[in-house]
């Protein structure tokens, strides 16, 4: 579904990702990790088209990214969540959620303002996908609440939400596991591998909770210093030597 081909990007002298390549499947959860700094995020905003490649190219399906407008990119299939909450934070867990839908209606400015059969049919199949959506992830009770009154946790399920509206091919998610406890991480783990075999998604997460990554992924990425060190399965990274060294700690 998704092929990195020796992607670049320098900031001046900084050299923040060095041709790094590799593919995701459809249908898998495929782990990116590494420690602050190595490039995680920029890969990220690449595939969101927020930053541009300097060389290399992304291709979805087939087709290279790097020719698709950046307010294209949720309509083409690829959803993301942010390490920091990008939420409407006055607004409701139901409003927010719907905002995710925009990439998914058709009817304009004039049809809205007309009231014409269309528009009808559309917030009706609107409504029904967003509370179906918002009954997979527990968000119900709290639909009608201002999301500033909600708990992180909660904030964090509302954006996973909205990135879910537009029906995502690829669900890019970074950091979900951010500024949650123990007990929440635990169940973000179940969440994330129910959502992607319930709805058929493919997954590319960027976290640094590694208990989290090996336990759902299906396969890891891992990147310093801008670079692919290694990548294979959670099992054969967990004793790749470089890895190790570069994010583990030390073997003793």
């Amino acid at each position: 579904m998704l092929r990195v081909c020796d992607v670049g990007v320098h900031f001046g002298g900084i050299v923040a990702l060095d041709n790094v390549s590799f593919d995701v499947e459809r249908g898998r959860i495929v782990g990116l990790i590494g420690p602050n700094g190595a490039g995680k995020t920029t890969l990220f905003n690449c595939l969101s088209r927020l930053y541009r490649c300097d060389t290399g190219d992304i291709l979805f399906d087939g087709r290279s990214l790097l020719k698709v407008p950046r307010h294209r990119i949720a309509g083409i299939g690829i959803g993301r969540t942010f390490q920091n909450l990008a939420l409407f934070r006055t607004m409701t867990v139901l409003d927010n959620v719907m905002v995710g839908r925009h990439c998914r209606t058709r009817c304009g400015f004039f049809m809205n303002a007309l009231r014409l059969p269309q528009v009808a049919r559309e917030e009706t199949a609107t409504a029904e996908r967003v509370h179906s959506i918002l009954g997979v992830l527990g968000l119900q009770a709290v639909a009608g609440a201002r999301v500033s009154d909600l708990p992180f946790g909660t904030q964090k399920r509302v954006e996973l939400a909205r990135a879910l509206a537009s029906e995502p091919k690829l669900l890019l998610l970074d950091e979900p596991a951010s500024g949650l406890n123990h007990e929440e991480v635990g169940t973000l783990g179940a969440l994330i591998r129910s959502i992607r075999d319930r709805l058929g998604l493919t997954v590319l997460l960027v976290e640094h909770h590694m208990s989290l990554v090996m336990s759902i992924s299906d396969h890891v990425v891992a990147l310093n210093f801008g670079r692919k060190i290694a990548e294979g399965t959670p099992s054969a990274m967990q004793q790749n030597p470089e890895l190790i060294q570069a994010y583990l700690g030390t073997a003793s």
